[in-house]
């Protein structure tokens, strides 16, 4: 079979023939039709990633045919029950089992789940990793619901953007804050009510000043910026961290959060019934995940470049059908 992978550490991914998978006991091998990038793919071919072996096929996103259904794959493994986090043996597809961006897959055959009717190949694989993450985060852990006023970070990633639409499903009333004024602009047209650049000096008064307070952050990026959250939050708020792309927090005030008895959470990924539930939510709202570009599966490095820039606005999908 065709496959993008890593044959050295510190290496680009290539493209060329690999072995066909395997099945094991308990797995089943699924022909894929589509697959979608992640940054932690882009971390593992520069070395950023523990635990790193080659060959490896990298992609935690994929869908693709079984004995002729249309299927999905949960890309987490090993998070069966306990709700408040992942055991330490959980692992995701791609590393350190081989991933999506091949032409099969050798998976449990307790990943596999019906894909949601109303998605393309492509708009299917752009929804896995990205969207139970958002999932957890929104409901879990942020207890979402229409009464909510909701602020999601660094919009324009693949978690931040299926977040958004899946608070607006929610009927949340949804902000934004971006670095770029255009990206605020295509949010708006998902459905975010408005938005604030971070880049701009006091952005934060900015936008309390039309927004007013916030009873639920979602936040990607941590870095100094992160303090300023605090400051636009309600009374008893919840913020959630899923990531940490602009480093180590600082100024932080302690103050700020025992008064405004705020709760701070971290989340990452999801559970078994976390992904079910969100297939079952992303299904009867019709959520469509928003896809930046689609290359073939022999154009991947090409994909990957286009990630390391950190341009997209969506999921960045490989469609190896074409």
């Amino acid at each position: 079979m065709k496959a993008l992978y890593l044959k050295e550490r510190k290496q680009p991914v290539v493209y060329a023939d690999f072995d066909d998978p395997q099945a094991k006991e308990g797995e089943v091998i699924v022909e894929v039709k589509a697959a979608a990038l992640n940054h932690r793919d882009v971390y593992i071919t520069q070395d950023l990633y523990p635990g790193i072996t080659t060959p490896m096929i990298l992609g935690s996103d994929g869908v693709g045919t079984l004995d002729g259904k249309e299927v999905i794959l949960n890309p987490g493994e090993g998070w069966k029950d306990n709700p408040a986090y992942a055991p330490l043996n959980y692992t995701i597809l791609g590393l350190p089992k081989f991933g999506t961006f091949a032409e099969k897959i050798a998976i449990n055959a307790d990943r596999v789940h019906e894909k949601p009717a109303h998605l393309s190949w492509q708009e299917a694989a752009a929804l896995p990793l990205a969207g139970v993450t958002a999932y957890r985060a929104l409901f879990t852990r942020g207890q979402i619901n229409a009464n909510k006023k909701v602020l999601i970070t660094g919009i324009g990633g693949g978690v931040a953007l299926t977040a958004l639409q899946l608070a607006v499903a929610v009927g949340s009333e949804v902000w934004v804050t971006s670095g770029s004024n255009e990206k605020i602009e295509k949010a708006m047209a998902l459905g975010a009510k408005g938005g604030a650049n971070y880049k701009e000096d006091n952005w934060h008064k900015d936008l309390a000043g039309r927004a007013g307070v916030f009873d639920l952050v979602i936040d990607s990026a941590g870095g100094d910026g992160f303090a300023q959250l605090l400051k636009v939050c309600n009374f008893g708020a919840n913020i959630v961290t899923y990531g940490g792309t602009r480093g180590k927090v600082n100024g932080l005030s302690p103050q700020i959060i025992f008064w405004k008895q705020l709760n701070i959470m971290g989340s990452t990924m999801g559970n078994d019934q976390e992904f079910a539930d969100l297939l079952a939510f992303v299904a009867e709202k019709k959520v469509k995940p928003v896809i930046d570009a689609v290359f073939s599966l022999e154009e991947g490095a090409k994909a990957f470049e286009r990630m390391d820039q950190g341009l997209q606005f969506g999921k960045i999908v490989l469609d190896v059908n074409i």
